[in-house]
C-alpha cells in the first residue's frame, strides 16, 4: 500500500524475516514498569479483545523514499490488528498493512531528552516528525516518571501536532482507547512515583490488580464487621426479652 504526499513517497512493506532488529536497552526501570501498569489496567477492566495489539518498544515500520524507518515507542495501542499466523511470533509491527495506525504512541522521557521531540525530517528522521508525518499517529503522548509532567500532542486538520488541553481534573480523553488518560501519584509493587493511569467516562480510576484485592479485603471486612454487629444487636434484644420474661423467637 503506498501513500504519496507532496514531500514524501511512503510505503507500507512487512520487516523482512531475516531482518535483524537493533537490541537497544532499557533506559531505566521506570520504562518497563509505566508500560505494564498501563496495559495489566486495560487487561483487568476486559478493554483487550481480539483485534487490539498493546506493546512496549516494539518497532514500528514504515518505508520512506525506499528506506526503512524503523521506531520503537515505549507504548502504544493499535486497533484492528490482523492476527498472526500459528507460531509466529510478532517482531514488529506495520500500519496500514497489519492493521490501523496507532491510536496513540507514548515515549517515557528519561533524565535526558533524546529524540523525542526531534523534527529532523532527513533520513533516519526523529521521532516528531515520524509520528507526526509519516504515521499520522492522532495522539502523541510525552511523560516524565521523575516530575509527573505529561504533555499530550493531538494532530490537527493541517496535519500537525498542537497541545491537547486536558479537562478540569487534568485528565486527557483518548478516543482511539475511550478512556481518560492522566497522572496518579503513589506506590505499585517497588515503585513510589507518578504513574499514568486510565479513568472511564463516568471519572472512575481504573484499577490495577493489587488495587482489586484490596478493595474486595475490605469490603469482606466491612461485611464481616456488620454481621458481626447485627450478631450482637440481635443478642442484646434477646437479652432484653429474656429479662422481661418473654422468652425470644429463635
Amino acid at each position: 500500500m503506498t501513500v504519496s504526499t507532496a514531500d514524501l513517497n511512503i510505503t507500507w512493506e512487512k520487516l523482512p524475516d531475516d531482518f535483524i532488529l537493533d537490541e537497544e536497552p532499557v533506559e531505566n526501570i521506570d520504562q518497563p514498569l509505566l508500560a505494564a501498569a498501563l496495559r495489566e489496567i486495560l487487561e483487568l477492566a476486559g478493554l483487550i479483545v481480539a483485534g487490539i495489539l498493546i506493546a512496549p518498544n516494539m518497532g514500528v515500520c514504515a518505508t520512506v523514499d525506499d528506506k526503512l524507518v524503523i521506531k520503537s515507542p515505549d507504548w502504544f495501542y493499535a486497533r484492528n490488528v490482523q492476527p498472526l499466523p500459528s507460531q509466529e511470533i510478532r517482531r514488529s509491527y506495520t500500519p496500514n498493512l497489519e492493521g490501523e495506525i496507532p491510536a496513540i504512541v507514548m515515549e517515557f522521557l528519561s533524565a535526558t531528552v533524546n529524540e523525542e521531540y526531534s523534527t529532523v525530517s532527513t533520513y533516519p528522521p526523529g521521532k516528531w516528525y515520524f509520528y507526526e508525518q509519516i504515521l499520522q499517529v492522532p495522539i502523541y503522548a510525552i511523560f516524565e516518571p521523575a516530575t509527573g509532567r505529561l504533555e499530550v500532542n493531538q494532530l490537527n486538520s493541517s496535519g500537525q501536532y498542537q497541545s491537547y488541553q486536558p479537562d478540569a481534573s487534568g485528565r486527557y480523553w483518548i478516543p482511539g482507547v475511550g478512556l481518560f488518560l492522566g497522572v496518579w501519584y503513589g506506590t505499585k509493587t517497588e515503585r513510589t512515583g507518578y504513574w499514568l493511569r486510565w479513568w472511564d467516562e463516568s471519572g472512575e480510576m481504573l484499577l490495577w490488580g493489587a488495587e482489586i484485592v484490596e478493595r474486595e479485603r475490605q469490603e469482606r471486612a466491612i461485611a464481616q464487621q456488620q454481621a458481626q454487629q447485627e450478631r450482637e444487636r440481635s443478642e442484646r434484644l434477646a437479652a432484653q426479652l429474656r429479662a422481661a420474661g418473654i422468652e425470644p423467637e429463635i
